[in-house]
Formats: C-alpha cells, sequence, structure tokens
C-alpha cells in the first residue's frame, strides 16, 4: 500500500462478514450486522490493537432488549437513545433497553473507496443513526454522525460512544487540567457513588482484575473536548477529540473484571447527562428534534506513539 492511500474492502472477523479500512499507519474493521460495532483500531507501526477483542465470547447478533452484558463485550459500540434502561414517548410510555437501541441492532452498510457508511432505524421511536467512518491522514480515524427525526412528533435524544479500550499495559488516563473534578456515578467497592474525586496528576490503571469497575463523570460541559490513553511501557497512545458545542459531557468507565473478563476503559464522549435519557431530559442536557430535523457531530480518533501531547 503506496504513502497514506486508503482503501475498503470487505472482510471476516470471527466468521462475521466485516468492512475494513486501512492505510499504510492505521487500520479499522466494523461489523455493521452487530450495532456496527468497530472490532479493531490498529495502529500498524507499532502493531497496537486498541479494541478489546471478545475472548472466548463468540461474535453474534444479540437480542433487542436483552442486556448488554450478556454478549461479546467487544469492540466500540454506539449508545442511543439512552445508556440506562427508562422510558420515554409522549405518553411515558414506550421502554427503552439496556445500553439503547442501536447497539443490537443489524445496521445498514455501504462503501466508497474511502468511507465506511452504517445506519440504522429506530424499533421504537421514528429516527435514523448514521456514522461514517474515514480514515484522515496517518494518525486519524475520523467519524462523522446524524441522526435524523423521521417521526411527527418531537424526538428527544441522549448518545454516548462505547469504545471498550484493551487495557495491555499500565496505562495512564489523560485529561484537560479543567476536567480533573470528576463526579463518581458508579463507585463499585472502592469509591461513593454521588460523590466528587480530584484525579491524581498521574491516574494510571494496571492489568489486573480484581472484579471491580467504576465509571466518573465531567459534571458540567466541557471547555476542552478531549481525552486519552498512554501506555507507559511502550509509549502508545489514543486520543478522542471532538468539539464541545457539539458533544458537550465526558464519562470515564473503568472495569477491572465487573462486567467484562479483562481489564477494559471506555472513553465515553456524550450528548445528554448522563447515562438516562429520561434524566438528560428532567435536567434539559438531552437534545431534541422537531419532525424532520437532524442533528450531526463529529469524533476524531487520534493514534500514535511517543508524547500524546503532539497529537492534541
Amino acid at each position: 500500500m503506496d504513502g497514506l492511500e486508503s482503501r475498503v474492502y470487505p472482510g471476516i472477523s470471527k466468521g462475521m462478514n466485516s468492512i475494513v479500512a486501512e492505510n499504510a499507519t492505521l487500520r479499522t474493521e466494523v461489523i455493521p450486522e452487530l450495532g456496527g460495532k468497530i472490532v479493531s483500531l490498529l495502529y500498524k507501526p507499532t502493531g497496537k490493537e486498541w479494541m478489546m477483542d471478545s475472548g472466548n465470547r463468540p461474535l453474534k447478533q444479540p437480542v433487542y432488549g436483552s442486556t448488554f452484558t450478556n454478549w461479546d463485550m467487544s469492540g466500540w459500540d454506539e449508545c442511543f437513545p439512552t445508556i440506562n434502561p427508562c422510558m420515554t414517548g409522549e405518553k411515558g410510555d414506550i421502554s427503552l433497553p439496556d445500553h439503547g437501541e442501536i447497539w443490537s441492532l443489524p445496521w445498514e452498510s455501504h462503501t466508497t473507496e474511502t468511507k465506511v457508511i452504517c445506519s440504522v432505524q429506530g424499533k421504537q421511536l421514528p429516527y435514523r443513526f448514521s456514522r461514517e467512518l474515514l480514515l484522515d491522514g496517518d494518525k486519524t480515524v475520523r467519524l462523522a454522525y446524524t441522526v435524523e427525526n423521521t417521526g411527527d412528533a418531537p424526538l428527544p435524544f441522549l448518545w454516548t460512544a462505547h469504545p471498550q479500550f484493551k487495557i495491555d499495559e499500565p496505562t495512564d488516563i489523560v485529561l484537560p487540567d479543567a476536567m480533573r473534578n470528576l463526579l463518581c456515578v458508579f463507585g463499585g467497592g472502592k469509591y461513593e457513588t454521588g460523590s466528587s474525586y480530584r484525579t491524581p496528576e498521574t491516574w494510571t490503571v494496571g492489568t489486573e482484575t480484581d472484579g471491580d469497575g467504576r465509571k466518573f463523570y465531567y459534571p458540567h460541559p466541557v471547555s476542552e473536548a478531549w481525552s486519552g490513553l498512554y501506555g507507559r511501557t511502550t509509549r502508545n497512545y489514543l486520543l478522542l477529540r471532538t468539539d464541545g458545542s457539539q458533544v458537550p459531557y465526558w464519562g470515564v468507565w473503568i472495569d477491572q473484571g465487573m462486567c467484562n473478563d479483562r481489564t477494559t476503559i471506555a472513553l465515553e464522549p456524550g450528548i445528554g447527562y448522563y447515562d438516562s435519557l429520561e434524566r438528560a431530559v428532567s435536567n434539559g442536557t438531552a437534545v431534541t428534534l422537531g419532525p424532520g430535523e437532524s442533528d450531526c457531530w463529529d469524533l476524531e480518533i487520534i493514534l500514535g506513539n511517543g508524547d500524546w501531547r503532539i497529537g492534541l
């Protein structure tokens, strides 16, 4: 493959049809049938694979409405229009499932010479959710999202990226200085849910599993919309960056064997605060689309090796 010219081609991942986008330094792989799941995010110069694989768990089509943790627990999923199960709809009579609707639905897909374009229609609510994946140079994977209200009533929504990044060495969670004070929304066995914590100057998570997990949010719209992971041994880094006016909230989920069988960290940029659409509607942070309206936002995934600050 010459230079940074991208190519997009069909693949197979654990027996499921996939789409690969690749250039000289980056390789991604998407399974449209599994909720548009990104199953591979590879930085080729160092051989660093960032996405958690399913291990001994099979990849297969989930049952709509089932519990997220009962399935493959791998890759990058999209949570929409909620994360936590909750009620919605004009009459409050629609029950949204765990981690939302679209992670468990098969998506439609098509490709161009440089893009992987996946989309899905809502099951209980009238919307179309789309995501374009494009390799942009030698370090950046660009995701462009669109959601359209295809119904005749207002549509409130919450969205959060849910990438399960593999932690195979002591890894620093890097955040803007302004995002150092975090609210614990799930404490597990070591932290108190509802309490605020200031992250240490160097916030390192090891590879060990102790059956615990915890989740934090920055409790305000962010002034700098990025976060990242930095491997202390290999110096591989990953950064997520977006526009805070489009995606104003940020969460961090750390799982050391509570839900997954290996240590994983999810950096979770999001629209709506936090986790439950019902909560986001009540506190005014959900986005509401009128009939025929749409909303768009972008997210960059930046991969590299060395000083992670250069990536910003």
